[in-house]
């Protein structure tokens, strides 16, 4: 999938047909998944430019990962829920995945997260001051998880579950 090359002084968000997913967003404002329909995001402001990604719109199961970071939370991914009927696209410095098979909503976006799978990208990050990773480095990781979706599923709610919880006793 394709991401654009925009920066936030290419967004706005008051008008526009096209929602971007912003790379610093993913790193310090969403978690594991995004409701894409309750979220603010930012609108692509030039509708031409927004166009040229009309291939590589996100849809519910995507995962966009931050490959650009300060520090070692490169590699940190939101999973894409609620993009029915929305035009999304990933921005600058991330990378857009497809899952090739179906995965029980939310469960993605946790385990990419999970310091299980992250200590994997700690050897594969390049840079000093600037940390990356490369979507080649990401296909040398391996994922260990349960075949079944409905177990996929049930983990996915749980730890939705658990970060409402977290959220409520923070408030």
């Amino acid at each position: 999938m394709q991401n654009n090359t925009l920066s936030r002084a290419d967004l706005n968000y008051e008008n526009g047909t096209v929602k971007n997913v912003h790379y610093g967003d993913v790193l310090i404002k969403f978690g594991d998944y995004i409701d894409a329909s309750e979220t603010n995001l930012p609108y692509i402001s030039d509708d031409a430019k927004a166009d040229k990604f009309k291939n590589s719109f996100l849809q519910d199961g995507d995962i966009i990962i931050a490959d650009t970071a300060e520090d070692d939370t490169v590699g940190k991914c939101t999973e894409i829920q609620g993009s029915e009927g929305l035009k999304l696209s990933s921005g600058l410095h991330t990378i857009a995945c497809r899952p090739k098979e179906k995965y029980g909503p939310m469960f993605l976006g946790y385990y990419i997260n999970s310091p299980a799978y992250h200590n994997q990208l700690k050897p594969l990050m390049q840079g000093i001051k600037v940390t990356s990773i490369s979507k080649s480095a990401l296909q040398d990781t391996d994922m260990i998880m349960p075949k079944s979706i409905e177990e996929q599923t049930m983990i996915g709610e749980c730890f939705a579950n658990l970060d409402s919880l977290i959220t409520l006793q923070q408030r």
